[in-house]
């Protein structure tokens, strides 16, 4: 399986302390060298990012061109069209980016994309974790990682952890 990884994934995931599930779930995970650069910029400049470290595992590796319509667009951030761009390179099987105009370009690129819920609700399902509302607590009071009610909800519920 071929998946590229956009920095906020990373980064949320380095915060909870559960990066090592990314090649537990996916195995080889590639990122372009924006990614890394944005995440090391957030972690030297963000509190709440501060220490991290990123992941010594996540294959770098730089796409070919940036050049495409869809990346002048003044919603995508560099980490983002460089790993749209490396995943239509590579034929990715998966793209995990949580922004939501990233996603969006993703699904018109034909990408299948996955953000951080889906990666903790696939490794609750494969009891990788134990349960997913701790983290989800975690990443909304520490992180600041904004989700609407609703889909908080609905997530706990597809967890089996729904009172």
């Amino acid at each position: 399986m071929i998946v590229v990884a956009d920095t906020s994934v990373i980064l949320n995931l380095c915060f909870l302390g559960q990066e090592p599930l990314l090649p537990l779930l996916f195995g080889t995970v590639h990122a372009p060298p924006q990614v890394e650069a944005e995440f090391l910029r957030l972690a030297h400049v963000d509190a709440r990012f501060q220490g991290l470290v990123f992941p010594c595992y996540i294959q770098h590796t730089t796409p070919l061109t940036t050049a495409h319509a869809w990346a002048h667009s003044p919603v995508l951030h560099a980490g983002e069209i460089a790993a749209l761009s490396l995943a239509l390179e590579l034929g990715a099987d998966l793209v995990l980016m949580d922004e939501a105009e990233g996603r969006a370009v993703a699904t018109t690129l034909h990408l299948r994309n996955m953000g951080l819920l889906g990666i903790l609700l696939l490794a609750r399902q494969r009891a990788l974790i134990p349960a997913v509302a701790p983290l989800l607590d975690r990443l909304q009071h520490g992180a600041r990682f904004w989700m609407a009610p609703s889909l908080r909800s609905a997530v706990l519920r597809a967890a089996g952890e729904a009172s």
